[in-house]
């Protein structure tokens, strides 16, 4: 069966003759081009479209704001990204957000179609040459998540409030207290609490205990909702 595919570029004669060459393989169905247009792009992709080639140029939360907009979709759609970089780090910002394979734009075509095929059937790809950094990266992230996932079994909702305004750079306990609505003796008395569950002896160890975790510190809660006291 053919594989229907959309290119998604910033630059339309990109696009387009990267469409056109495409679609002289008997095996793919060019469904359509769309120019990115910044700084907020609109992709409108073909509801038949099994695999999209994506600009991996544009700036990193765009493309990964797209990426989790089309792998969301159902049945998921396949994203091939073409970047003239490969950088580790974006590349494992792209996996989380749904990429399913990383191509450099100085790679042939026929290696593209390659990977493409190999999408279409389910496969992921990276560069062989940032294989071990990603995976190196990736396992530091579940590391740091394992031990954001002990923290969050010690502290309350509310501990984890006043650890993130401190580790957010809100050290006055006043200022504390105004953000999240309480009493400053109720902030102190939390935080008294959440530095005797994590073995510190200060504030200034809380933090930097905990700095690398405060998206997940506050995954559960937010300032100035419902948190329990």
């Amino acid at each position: 069966m053919a594989i229907n595919v959309l290119v998604a570029d910033r630059e339309r004669a990109f696009a387009d003759a990267l469409a056109a060459r495409l679609a002289t393989e008997s095996e793919i169905d060019v469904v359509g081009t769309v120019q990115l247009r910044m700084p907020r792009p609109r992709l409108i992709a073909s509801a038949s479209a099994d695999v999209v080639v994506l600009d991996g140029d544009i700036p990193g939360q765009v493309a990964d704001r797209l990426c989790e907009e089309l792998s969301g979709r159902y049945p998921p759609t396949r994203i091939v990204t073409l970047s003239s970089s490969s950088e580790p780090a974006r590349i494992v910002q792209a996996i989380r957000a749904g990429v399913a394979a990383w191509v450099r734009k100085d790679e042939s075509l026929d290696h593209l179609l390659c990977v493409i095929r190999g999408v279409a059937r389910g496969e992921t790809w990276l560069p062989p040459a940032e294989t071990g950094n990603v995976v190196r990266l990736l396992l530091q992230e579940q590391d740091r998540q394992r031990q954001a996932e002990r923290l969050l079994a010690v502290l309350t909702p509310r501990e984890r409030e006043v650890l993130a305004c401190l580790v957010e750079g809100t050290a006055r306990r006043d200022l504390v207290a105004e953000r999240l609505r309480l009493s400053v003796n109720t902030v102190r008395t939390h935080l008294q609490n959440l530095m005797a569950k994590l073995g510190v002896h200060s504030a200034l160890e809380a933090v930097a205990l905990t700095r690398d975790y405060v998206g997940w510190l506050t995954e559960d809660s937010s300032p100035g909702g419902q948190a329990q006291l």
